[in-house]
């Protein structure tokens, strides 16, 4: 169900008046997220650390999806705030059984802090390279 949806049960309502058949109940949902993923109607949405390396050289993630983990091939030189789409790994479409939207992954790059000063002079010659 969505946020906000409501749903109605015929005959499982009040009694009715004088004797009358019973009303229909309605029920709204109120959902609280408390998951990493953002939802947009079917979609799913998360963003997850990319670490520098990995987005300059390339390699694999391996991400939380809705039903479990998958590994995830990034592109060498990938740009900050690059978007993956799992096509069918979203949240399950209503009353469509076996049917589910998109999650949309984003890769947010982390720079590496607390630097050795090996790693300073590395990245020193790397900038010398530009």
């Amino acid at each position: 169900v969505k946020n906000g949806q409501v749903i109605k049960i015929k005959g499982y309502g009040g009694e009715g008046v004088n004797g009358g058949p019973k009303g229909d109940l309605h029920i709204k949902f109120s959902i609280l997220n408390h998951s990493k993923f953002k939802r947009d109607k079917d979609n799913l949405y998360a963003t997850i650390d990319l670490d520098l390396y990995k987005a300059l050289l390339g390699g694999e993630v391996v991400v939380d999806t809705f039903d479990g983990k998958v590994k995830l091939k990034v592109k060498p030189e990938t740009k900050n705030l690059t978007k993956a789409k799992l096509k069918g790994k979203g949240f399950p479409i209503y009353k469509k059984e076996g049917q589910f939207g998109d999650l949309y992954i984003t890769y947010q790059i982390k720079i590496p802090t607390n630097l050795s000063d090996k790693e300073k002079e590395l990245f020193k010659e790397l900038a010398k390279l530009r």
